[in-house]
Order: structure tokens, then sequence, then C-alpha cells
């Protein structure tokens, strides 16, 4: 039960600190639609998409009147494509991308998830032709991502598909080349992908989820960030010690954490489909004070990459993921603290300065949420190297027994430190230098599996 006074504090949250729902997502389930051909396929999953989510972005847009909370995003995920295409060629494919392309435009919505694929552990004729639709799928599409996952904790990391999908992020580059290989954004590589997380481009609707659900993903590092430091202000930083900033933004991610799935419900009563869960992640967007950076600088390093980072990403992570936990019985998806490169302005000036490298982008994947995200690369940086970089990031993720993924865009015909701007939510950054290039190749080409760790044996 949602409380009159917690419903007057984000209600104040709003007001005086700029709080929103980042996302609503709708997940459609569209094994149904498999039909003989891939023109009946097709004429299936669109009609079903407009069946379900053809008023969703009106209510959503009501509903955020009715009780004054912007929500940012409309976006919809569907069953993994490859389950729905079995059999497809990689031109059926395509034909499912504009298909999936053009159900998303009639219902308005933003962003569409869910071309994928999952092979953890081996591939399937079907797996290996969708993987070799995927440059041409989003460079024909506008609304559309895409996304592999490539390793799971209990099955280990199929190197086989690492080395693909490498060469993947290197054609999407090449593809959208005139878009600065804006193309390569809408595609990101998963260890532990969940299968109700609401954020893009990673969104998909699971197998194991009911027919249509809502997923919400809540943010919030700005007000986080204003929190603190009017915590801090009020208090005197020589009264604080860490722990009581980290009891600071459990308070804090329990409230917005309390407005996500008030909005949530109401969106999914209204719809009368299921709701599903409540994503907690703090995601950034290039806004200036809606960044994940800024907390890092509040929190005491002058330069976000500087000795302390990771530490303090740690706390911040793990503060709001107790804080959300108590606010809400159906927490889900990713829930964490995001560092997208392009997306955080704090982060992006960073890597400017130098003091952000893609060495310590890593170290701080071990302790936040997602991995290397949106970090731009010099276009030049060879397959084999795209293909070691995700496959460091998938080990971390195995091993701790946690989703991480890599969304690395190649920008043809530039060099680190040279600038990319893909505008709106995608952002500006300079490209991030990666060094130890063209050594890796040995070491892909050996194919096969690692192996899940020995404590992923738990049966």
């Amino acid at each position: 039960m949602l409380r009159s006074d917690q419903i007057m504090a984000t209600v104040e949250m709003v007001q005086k600190e700029n709080l929103d729902v980042r996302t609503v997502t709708m997940g459609i389930n569209l094994l149904d639609c498999r039909r003989g051909s891939v023109e009946e396929t097709c004429a299936l999953v669109e009609d079903k998409i407009a069946k379900y989510a053809g008023n969703f972005v009106e209510k959503c847009n009501e509903t955020a009147v009715k009780y004054g909370i912007p929500v940012i995003n409309k976006r919809i995920s569907v069953t993994p494509s490859a389950l729905v295409g079995a059999g497809f060629s990689s031109e059926d494919f395509v034909l499912l991308a504009q298909s999936l392309d053009r159900a998303a435009e009639r219902a308005g919505i933003d962003i569409l998830g869910g071309f994928t694929a999952h092979v953890e552990k081996g591939m399937t004729e079907t797996d290996r032709a969708f993987i070799a639709s995927i440059p041409k799928a989003l460079a024909v599409t506008s609304r559309l991502c895409a996304s592999i996952n490539v390793g799971s904790s209990h099955k280990g990391i199929n190197m086989d598909a690492v080395a693909m999908v490498g060469n993947t992020v290197k054609e999407l580059a090449e593809e959208t080349a005139d878009q600065g290989g804006f193309g390569a954004a809408k595609f990101v590589v998963f260890c532990n992908q969940p299968g109700d997380n609401p954020f893009m481009a990673g969104a998909i609707h699971g197998v194991e989820e009911a027919d249509v659900v809502l997923n919400v993903g809540v943010s919030g590092p700005g007000v986080i960030a204003r929190s603190l430091k009017k915590t801090i202000a009020k208090r005197g930083r020589e009264n604080l010690k860490l722990d009581d900033i980290a009891e600071e933004i459990k308070q804090i991610t329990f409230r917005v954490t309390r407005c996500g799935e008030l909005i949530g419900r109401q969106v999914s009563r209204v719809l009368g489909v299921e709701f599903g869960v409540v994503d907690l992640s703090l995601a950034p967007t290039p806004k200036i004070g809606d960044s994940v950076g800024e907390i890092l600088q509040i929190l005491g390093v002058d330069d976000v990459g500087a000795p302390g980072s990771t530490a303090i990403v740690a706390l911040l992570n793990d503060a709001v993921k107790k804080g959300g936990i108590f606010a809400s019985k159906a927490v889900g998806g990713l829930s964490g603290a995001f560092v997208p490169v392009m997306e955080d302005a704090v982060l992006a000036d960073a890597v400017g300065k130098g003091a952000l490298t893609i060495e310590k982008l890593e170290a701080l994947t071990c302790v936040c949420s997602v991995g290397l995200d949106m970090v731009p690369i010099p276009g030049d940086v060879d397959a084999a190297t795209i293909s070691a970089i995700i496959a460091d990031e998938m080990a971390i993720g195995m091993v701790n027994n946690k989703t991480t993924a890599a969304r690395l865009i190649p920008v043809p015909g530039k060099k680190a430190g040279e600038i990319v701007n893909f505008g709106g939510l995608f952002g500006t950054s300079p490209i991030v230098e990666v060094r130890n290039v063209n050594k890796s190749a040995r070491f892909v080409s050996w194919g096969g599996r690692i192996p899940a760790p020995i404590h992923s044996f738990k049966n």
C-alpha cells in the first residue's frame, strides 16, 4: 500500500529536485506469432504489438499528468527475435526487424528492444543467421535496438560468439559511417542478461515472463546529487562519515522507487496488463545535473577516474539496491549505477581530461551495473581487439555472478581525443583511447567456451 505521506514526499522531489520516471517499458511475448512464412509472422507481430500497445503512450501520459510525475520514455521490449524467427535466414531477420520498427513507430514509442539471441553455451544455425543480420537490420531501422547474450555465470562464455560479435560491432559502425557509427550505439553484448530489464539497448521480454508485462525504470542521479549537496551543507562535512552518506542515498532511493512503483502500477491498471518490476538503476542523461559522475565528485574525487572512484561507485551501488529493495516487493532488471560515457556529461569530461580511461571504466564495472556502456573508440580498432575487450567484460560478469555488458562504438575515421556527438539522449564525448591494439587476435581465434567458475555449480 502506498501511503499519502510517501506520495507527498515524491511530489516534493518532483517539484524541487526534477524527479522523473525514466522509462515505462511494455514487454510483449511474440512466440505465438510464429507462422510458416516470414510474411505471415511479421504481420502477426505487428498486429499483436498494435493490440496491446495501441494506447500505451496515451495512458502513460495521462497517468504522468494525473500524478504530476513526468514519464520520460515509453518503450517496448519483445521476446528474443532469434526464437520468434527460428529457421529464418539473415534476410528474413532483416524483414522481421523492419516489421518491429514499423510497429514501434505506429505505437508512438521511443525505442523497441528484443532483437536478441541467447548463445552463452552454443549457437544454432538460426542464431548464426540472426547475428549476421544485425548490421543490416539496425542500419535500415530507426527505433530498433539489438543485443546478444554471450555468457552467463552458469554456462560460461561462448568465445565463438564473442569473436562473431566483435566483427558485428565493426560492421555496424561501417554500415552507419555517415552517422558516425551510430548503429553500434544500438547494440549491446551481455553476460547474465535479465529478462525483465526496461532499459535500452538491452531490454528484452524473457520467455519466463507473462504474456504482457509493464516494467518501470527509475533513475534519479540528479535527485541524489542535489540531496547530498543539501545534506552536506546542512550538517557540515566534518560531521558526516561515509556510512551517513550511504544512509542518505538509501533514503532517497526509497522515495524514488516508491514513485516509480506508483506510476507503473497505475499504468498497468488502466491498460489491464500485469505489473512486472521496478528497475532501480541510476541511469544518467547528457543533461547537466543528471550525472552519476557528479555524485562521485560530491563524494570526494576531483575527476572521475581518480583513485577512490571504484570505492565510491561500490558504496553508491549498494546503497541504491538496499533502499530500493526495501521500497518495493518487485525489484528486478539491472538495478544499480550506470556509467555510460557518452550519456553522462561529467564522465565525458573526465575522458577528455585523460582522467577516465577504458581500463578504469572496466574496474568500475566490477562494482556497478552493466559495464562498458556507450564507450566511443577509434574507428581503426580491429575486430579482434573489440572481441577481447568484450571477453574481459563478460568474464567480470561471469565470475562475479552479475550482469555486465559492452556497448562499444568504433567511430569511423576518428581517433582518440576527437569528439563524437549523437545528440539527444545518446550524448557526446571525446573518443576513448584503446591501448594495446592488434595484440589479442591469437586469444580470440581459439574459439570454444570459457567454462563457468566452480562456484556456479549449485545443484
